[in-house]
């Protein structure tokens, strides 16, 4: 049965605005309520490997066949050991290796300069390039792995 208040009977009147109000709330609460989207992901964080691309050794000095890199980030691992029976000091020894462009021969870049028996990594970095590497050492056995950067 529906209800219809007459003249002068306020019984429903005062509980419509109540039911009003409470039902806008619980509408614009439940907007307030929604998830926010989630962000996006991070992208993933690039992972630079290496390839080798030459590896040398002996002693004296050498220039190296050519060799392209198509990013012109170039790694160097190296190594020199005393010779044996060299009657000079092994602090006497030295060890360079320079980068030259293989179009032009001008030097790019001094990659090691190193005296006496050691390791290390020097790097190189040009644009990509053809390159050649040449060595000059005395009184140390060397060897040395080029090998190239990539971003993946």
């Amino acid at each position: 049965m529906l209800y219809t208040p007459s003249v002068g009977d306020d019984r429903g009147l005062r509980h419509l605005p109540a039911t009003f109000v409470i039902g806008l709330l619980a509408v614009f609460a439940a907007g307030g309520c929604r998830r926010q989207p989630a962000p996006p992901p991070k992208p993933a964080e690039p992972t630079i490997a290496y390839h080798q691309l030459g590896s040398w050794s002996g002693h004296g000095n050498l220039q190296t066949e050519s060799f392209t890199s198509d990013t012109g980030a170039l790694r160097v691992r190296w190594e020199t050991t005393a010779e044996p029976g060299d009657a000079a000091s092994p602090a006497q020894g030295a060890f360079k290796i320079n980068a030259h462009s293989a179009i032009s021969g001008r030097l790019l870049q001094e990659v090691v300069d190193y005296a006496g028996a050691g390791n290390g990594v020097g790097y190189v970095q040009q644009d990509p390039h053809v390159f050649y590497v040449v060595v000059d050492a005395h009184h140390v056995n060397w060897k040395f792995t080029v090998e190239e950067a990539g971003v993946y």
